[in-house]
């Protein structure tokens, strides 16, 4: 079966699922090959790790260090795996000949932000996903950009992308935090809603979307890692 109409009757079964159900299906269903959780460790990425390793506590995790992280991000990502007792972290970095060459000083974010995530996100990402056949990741819709339309399941290159809790609301991911007595990043408490790389993140204002603090004052609001018809998505497309 083509892998669109694949995404698009699963999005049928799947409209009204809860995310632990979602995850169980991508878990055990053959035809999506075997599936990783794509996680940042970041300011929500505690809720999917928790359902995943209550689930199966064996499954990938694939944890991306841009090596230009928060030393926060560094430490919650020990914690939490710890914490959690997840069996399978994988832990990518890019690749050193190639920041050797392209980012020798550490100041391509400056000159070119769309060139160093591809260098330190993307095409490592690319790299750790090779054998799979499917990934989590922990979008939502109330991220708002070209996440507005996200559906559960949808068509990524050759594999299929799953996002579990696309449909919920930031009031959702709190409640089931506060439910389960789950750690939060430290970052989170200083104004930091959404956490990535610490040269492009930046504290949220009063009233600002909760990802308003990353690529700041720029038209970037995707790192490149999530595409739609090949291309990095940006809050002008209608669907990522």
């Amino acid at each position: 079966m083509p892998l669109k109409e694949f995404a698009d009757r699963q999005n049928l079964l799947h409209d009204k699922s809860a995310p632990e159900v979602i995850l169980r299906h991508a878990l055990e269903d053959v035809r999506l090959g075997e599936t990783a959780l794509v996680s940042s460790f970041g300011a929500e990425s505690v809720v999917l790790l928790h359902m995943v390793a209550a689930i199966d506590a064996a499954t990938p995790v694939i944890f991306l260090d841009t090596e230009m992280l928060f030393p926060e991000t560094l430490t919650y990502q020990r914690d939490v795996a710890l914490t959690l007792g997840l069996r399978d972290l994988r832990i990518i970095t890019p690749d050193r000949d190639a920041v050797l060459a392209e980012d020798v000083d550490g100041l391509l974010h400056q000159a070119d932000p769309d060139a160093c995530c591809g260098l330190r996100k993307t095409r490592p990402l690319e790299q750790g996903l090779s054998g799979f056949g499917s990934w989590i990741t922990g979008r939502k819709r109330f991220h708002g950009g070209a996440r507005a339309q996200l559906p559960v399941f949808e068509k990524d290159a050759q594999r299929i992308k799953i996002n579990p809790l696309a449909h919920w609301n930031a009031q959702d991911v709190a409640d089931y935090m506060s439910r389960h007595n789950l750690s939060r990043h430290p970052l989170v408490s200083k104004g930091y809603p959404s956490i990535g790389c610490w040269p492009c993140t930046h504290r949220v204002g009063a009233g600002e979307t909760a990802r308003a603090g990353r690529w700041k004052s720029s038209e970037k609001d995707e790192c490149g890692i999530h595409f739609e018809s090949g291309e990095p998505a940006r809050a002008s497309l209608s669907v990522d």
